[in-house]
């Protein structure tokens, strides 16, 4: 199943998509806020674990294009967490672009169809979001997305050291009815 918006497609993965995701997760500027990059074996099994999420659970990251500009641009969608938190289980959303990408609004409205769905035909009553304390793009996007954050729901995230900088992460919320 694909989505549109006026500027993209967010859709099934390809063959395709394995070269330009893995180059953009070698990219040390757009893996800024995660703890390293990832090698073409990590982002083959990202793929494969979008792929299994689709069968599993009807959603998933979806592969982002730009038609007529790009056939692969990163990806949007929704995910289960791995990991226990006091906000677990849930369903998140998340996004990641190539860096030519970036500034143009594509995050937002990519994911703004991507929680309408969720939100809407898919019936989830809540979808969040979280990041790095010092991921302030991201948290750009989750405030015009019209996610909630309270600090109270702020947490360390599990599968890191305490100490490690990357620890610190705040949370996003959104719930049906309460977009803009």
């Amino acid at each position: 199943m694909n989505l549109e918006t006026p500027r993209l497609i967010l859709r099934p993965w390809r063959e395709e998509d394995l070269e330009p995701f893995a180059a953009m997760n070698r990219d040390p500027e757009v893996m800024r806020y995660f703890p390293s990059t990832s090698d073409l074996e990590a982002s083959r099994a990202l793929i494969e674990r979008a792929r299994a999420s689709f069968t599993a659970l009807g959603f998933g990251p979806w592969a982002v294009e730009r038609p007529g500009i790009d056939p692969f641009i990163g990806f949007i969608g929704l995910s289960v967490p791995r990991f226990q938190a006091h906000f677990t289980p849930c369903v998140e959303i998340g996004w990641r672009l190539a860096r030519r990408h970036w500034g143009l609004g594509l995050a937002t409205e990519g994911a703004r169809a991507v929680l309408d769905h969720a939100l809407g035909p898919l019936g989830l009553r809540e979808v969040v979001s979280f990041t790095t304390e010092t991921n302030l793009p991201s948290r750009r996007v989750m405030d015009k997305l019209g996610m909630t954050h309270d600090p109270a729901d702020d947490f360390r995230h599990p599968k890191l050291p305490p100490e490690h900088p990357m620890s610190p992460h705040v949370l996003y919320r959104t719930r049906r009815n309460h977009l803009p």
